[in-house]
């Protein structure tokens, strides 16, 4: 009976370590941030503004986003914070998303510009071969584990 109860427990802590680790690595290994100036700098050249909300039908306690996002044809700037988590993705969407079954049946459509590894704001260059005219919204995704974050719709 011992061994059962030390098999419980043991396997509680391994699962509480793995789950506390996964949430965790991302903020130790996260790259410093932009600093203000910069990423106020870079939001003052956008063509576009919008903001993430943490009251997306897709967002909840563990993901979620807030604060504007800029985007110009060279670089899409984030002034905000974002649930800390592993293996973001910044895509563009031809339409707003709210939740993840949305995003699922049009990621096909969809751009994926870049990884984002900051919770804090961020600057990221849009690619030269991208028109940001062409797409209306941007998503922040886990891949990992294909998860809604954020999104806002910037026109």
């Amino acid at each position: 009976m011992k061994w059962i109860f030390r098999l419980a427990t043991h396997g509680l802590a391994l699962a509480i370590g793995v789950g506390l680790g996964i949430y965790i690595l991302p903020i130790l290994t996260a790259p410093e941030g932009p600093t203000p100036a910069s990423l106020q700098n870079a939001a003052s050249e956008a063509q576009f503004t919008g903001a993430f909300s943490r009251e997306l039908k897709g967002s909840d306690f563990l993901h979620w986003g807030e604060g504007s996002i800029s985007l110009s044809s060279d670089r899409i700037t984030h002034i905000g914070e974002l649930a800390p988590g592993p293996d973001y993705k910044l895509y563009l969407t031809p339409k707003f998303i709210e939740d993840e079954a949305q995003f699922l049946a049009v990621k096909s459509e969809a751009l994926r510009v870049g990884d984002v590894q900051m919770f804090n704001g961020f600057i990221l260059d849009v690619p030269k071969d991208v028109d940001i005219t062409r797409y209306t919204s941007v998503i922040i995704w886990c891949e990992a584990f294909g998860e809604f974050i954020t999104a806002a719709q910037y026109r």
